[in-house]
């Protein structure tokens, strides 16, 4: 019989001040509970007007939205890694969704079995991805939430959008593994421009492409600036390449299967011979598709429990969708801050 994924069990831990809340708003949009000192914090950090939730404050050089910066902070005060733990990252919209499906997949390989022509019971058949592996500042640390991870088996996988310098302690300071996946510019950008419009309520209104592009190019978007979010972790694979692994989306869509044995590799739990020649590396690559995923019945009708609808995380997943997009003007202002960024760094687009 197929193994069971466990749920996570969380228990709230953290002493607060209770404000009015709004229960008809989804979880993503209400205003969490605050410390006095969180609150004193958060009135001191610069501020400017959000694409979906009221506001994103800058926090040791990045943009949160209140919410998330309530998981931040407590995530970096209370979690506590292992060496044996993967941690996902990205910035919003950069092939999150598709990187948790794959990584899922492969370290779980030996407990849900991916037959290559009948995916039977495997558990992304029936949840989200990101049900599967939870991100530690969005869904396990927020609401002042800690979490009780004592359950779950070796390795852990968490993902995360916090930048380098953001990441806990203790994750700095264990070994745990880092694979970090970056997307062109531009079309991270467009997709995170329709994302955001689509978690917007029908009575705020849409962003207007002008207007989130010149907040984009600003560095003012979720976890941004975007270029400093990625030049950081590039930087870091540079000098620890045992710990940190940087992909980039659009070699990954052009080669799936040849990313996906690196990234075994790097996990420490590569393909066999056998199970290589088998179709396994196919059946994976198969099953965490753009179209497979996308079609699912849970994908295309169900919520997170923060309030978000599945279908929200499957547009397009394609390269190149900016052109419909951007202005012979927008793109060369993007591509003279991506020059300016990243120029004496070695990373190309």
């Amino acid at each position: 019989m197929p193994k069971t994924v466990e749920p996570i069990k969380l228990s709230t831990s953290i002493p607060t001040t209770t404000p009015h809340r709004d229960h008809s708003l989804p979880k993503y949009l209400r205003q969490d509970e605050m410390t006095q000192e969180r609150k004193d914090l958060v009135s001191s950090l610069p501020t400017e007007e959000g694409w979906v939730a009221n506001y994103l404050h800058q926090y040791q050089g990045f943009w949160h939205n209140t919410r998330q910066l309530h998981g931040v902070l407590t995530c970096q005060t209370y979690f506590q890694a292992h060496d044996s733990d993967i941690l996902l990252v990205t910035t919003p919209k950069s092939g999150t969704t598709w990187l948790k499906a794959l990584t899922f997949a492969l370290v779980n390989r030996f407990d849900h079995f991916v037959d290559p022509e009948n995916h039977n019971h495997h558990p992304l058949l029936k949840n989200n991805p990101h049900e599967l592996v939870p991100f530690l500042e969005i869904k396990l640390y927020v609401e002042n939430q800690v979490p009780d991870l004592t359950t779950l088996k070796s390795p852990r996988i968490f993902s995360t959008h916090l930048p380098f310098v953001s990441l806990p302690k203790s994750l700095s300071d264990s070994a745990c593994k880092i694979v970090y996946l970056c997307r062109n510019p531009k079309d991270t950008f467009v997709s995170l421009w329709h994302f955001t419009n689509s978690l917007r309520l029908k009575e705020m209104g849409s962003n207007s492409l002008e207007e989130a592009f010149g907040k984009f190019c600003r560095g003012v978007s979720l976890s941004g600036p975007y270029w400093d979010h990625v030049l950081d972790y590039w930087k870091a694979s540079l000098e620890k390449p045992e710990r940190v692994l940087f992909l980039k989306f659009e070699e990954m869509k052009t080669e799936p299967g040849l990313h996906l044995k690196k990234l075994a590799e790097f996990l420490g739990c590569p393909f066999s011979p056998d199970e290589e020649a088998s179709g396994l590396v196919d059946g994976i690559v198969k099953l965490c598709s753009f179209d497979t995923l996308s079609n699912l019945e849970v994908n295309k009708t169900g919520k997170l429990t923060s309030g978000e609808e599945n279908k929200a995380f499957f547009r397009r997943g394609e390269i190149g969708d900016w052109k419909d997009y951007l202005t012979s003007e927008m793109i060369q202002e993007m591509d003279k801050i991506t020059e300016e960024k990243l120029h004496a760094s070695g990373l190309k687009f």
